[in-house]
């Protein structure tokens, strides 16, 4: 055999080799390697893959447990645990997720929520979904709202910069009294309270000034602010991510705790879409999650050395 035909059977060979790897990396086959490896990351984080897990989409999952592990169950990040929790617990309440508020739930109090941080995220929740319905249904002037914000927030910031003693709350009756309250708490009335109808309005006000405005509830203030964002971004109501994101920085919240918190309600929305949407077990789900939440799985960070401790893994 000569050498030019030794360098043809050559050429031949290595051609093969690749149009044989080019073979084995298709889409389809990198799906199923790429889910194999996100599954054995999960056994060695958590001790098994959940069956909720079982049920995404291959070509998904890796990028959904990347997203759990390197963001979710990170104890690195501007907000903790229990913080990503109780947002992700607002989002499954209000889409509504009965089945995944149950799971988001029982993490929030496995992280150290209390029962009355747990209610009062709901209701943030129901709060956020509420105005941001009235907004836009009533479609409120864009540069009106914002003009008016401005201005809130600057009487709210120069009262807290006198130190002085907020005034006692006016006994709500009525409209009148709304209002009344409302001028005395910001020194003005906004245009979206007036419009409101003044036999609702009542209950309204008071949801808000007891509710999200009251600095001795069970949740800080930041907090309940960076909730009613998380909500709001996933609605969407731009509105209410204008209102909630001052309101925020107003209580001190960063750059980056707002950009979480946003994250948090993506991240949330897409698992409780793929877990509604996909019509997982409920008797498996819940099994899962039991076991999840009391001990049963791993609480190691092997796979993750960056994770946190307090929960493991939900692959969302």
């Amino acid at each position: 055999m000569n050498s030019t035909t030794k360098s043809s059977k050559l050429l031949v060979a290595i051609a093969g080799a690749q149009l044989a790897g080019l073979a084995l990396a298709t889409p389809a086959a990198r799906a199923e390697t790429d889910a194999a490896q996100a599954e054995a990351e999960m056994i060695k984080t958590i001790g098994f893959v959940p069956s909720f897990a079982k049920a995404f989409p291959k070509s998904a999952l890796p990028g959904i447990w990347e997203e759990v592990k390197g963001f979710e169950l990170n104890k690195s990040t501007a907000l903790d645990g229990k913080t990503k929790d109780l947002i992700s617990l607002a989002i499954a309440a209000q889409m509504p997720s009965w089945l995944t508020a149950w799971s988001y739930a029982k993490c929030a109090k496995a992280s150290g929520a209390t029962e009355a941080q747990v209610q009062e995220a709901v209701m943030m929740s129901a709060m956020a979904r509420h105005w941001s319905t009235f907004f836009n249904g009533m479609q409120l002037d864009e540069t009106k709202f914002r003009a008016e914000l401005a201005k809130l927030r600057e009487n709210i910031t120069k009262a807290m910069a006198s130190g002085a003693k907020p005034p006692a709350p006016i006994t709500i009756t009525d409209a009148k009294s709304v209002y009344k309250d409302v001028e005395q708490s910001f020194g003005f009335v906004p245009e979206f309270v007036r419009r409101f109808p003044p036999e609702a309005l009542p209950g309204a006000w008071l949801n808000m000034r007891n509710v999200e405005m009251n600095p001795q509830s069970a949740i800080p203030g930041k907090l309940k602010s960076l909730i009613g964002l998380a909500v709001s971004s996933q609605i969407p109501c731009r509105y209410c991510v204008i209102a909630d994101t001052e309101f925020a920085k107003l209580e001190g919240a960063t750059d980056r705790e707002i950009a979480e918190a946003v994250t948090m309600g993506a991240v949330a929305r897409q698992y409780i879409t793929l877990v509604e949407g996909l019509q997982v077990d409920e008797k498996a789900y819940k099994r899962d999650w039991e076991r999840l939440t009391s001990g049963g799985g791993q609480k190691k960070t092997a796979a993750a050395p960056t994770g946190k401790t307090t929960r493991v893994a939900k692959a969302d």
